[in-house]
């Protein structure tokens, strides 16, 4: 009996005053209520939980409401252009001329052969850039025109290290340059 009373003595003054004690009695009472939860739910259902999935697909539009495809089919408007101005190609040529620049062509000069090509938020948008930078030598094909509305056209321009893309519009019929992405190989 004494080998009970020094285990009990031991557990009471020194096991449950230390925090590995609380922390093994804590153990105990939170797996006792769970065992305890389970013993009086029953057996649970194997199909019930986060992995429950629809029987059907969740569709958001009427499935009778018609069709729901592209409205309109037909090839997008021609780029209009005020009498006397530049096309859209002539724009996008003469810019990519400009923006390739020549040998020993200051930041300055470079910007004032781009400013009359574009718009005044492209020019605000390439104040700090330097032609150094522009990461293309020569044309490698012609280049590609969009036309996405009668003032808006996107023109691809393919070269030996990427590919330029360019987007001019035209409000009044003139066409500038609004943005300038390149697109790396």
């Amino acid at each position: 009996m004494s080998a009970v009373r020094r285990a009990v003595e031991f557990l009471v003054t020194r096991l449950l005053r230390s925090r590995l004690g609380i922390a093994l009695a804590l153990a105990v009472v939170v797996f006792g209520v769970i065992g305890a939860a389970r013993l009086v739910a029953g057996p649970g259902d194997p199909a019930a939980g986060l992995s429950n999935r629809p029987s059907q697909p969740i569709t958001t539009v009427d499935p009778t409401a018609g069709d729901d495809g592209a409205i309109s089919t037909a090839a997008p408007p021609l780029p209009v252009t005020r009498a006397g101005e530049l096309t859209p190609e002539q724009t996008a040529d003469r810019f990519v001329t400009a923006w390739l620049g020549e040998p020993g062509m200051t930041a300055e000069q470079w910007h004032a052969g781009l400013r009359p090509l574009s718009t005044p938020a492209l020019v605000e948008k390439l104040a700090g850039a330097d032609p150094a930078g522009v990461p293309a030598a020569q044309m490698s094909q012609a280049a590609t025109l969009r036309p996405r509305s009668e003032t808006f056209v996107e023109v691809l321009v393919p070269f030996d290290t990427g590919r330029l893309r360019l987007e001019l519009v035209a409000p009044d019929g003139r066409w500038l340059v609004d943005a300038v992405d390149w697109e790396q190989e």
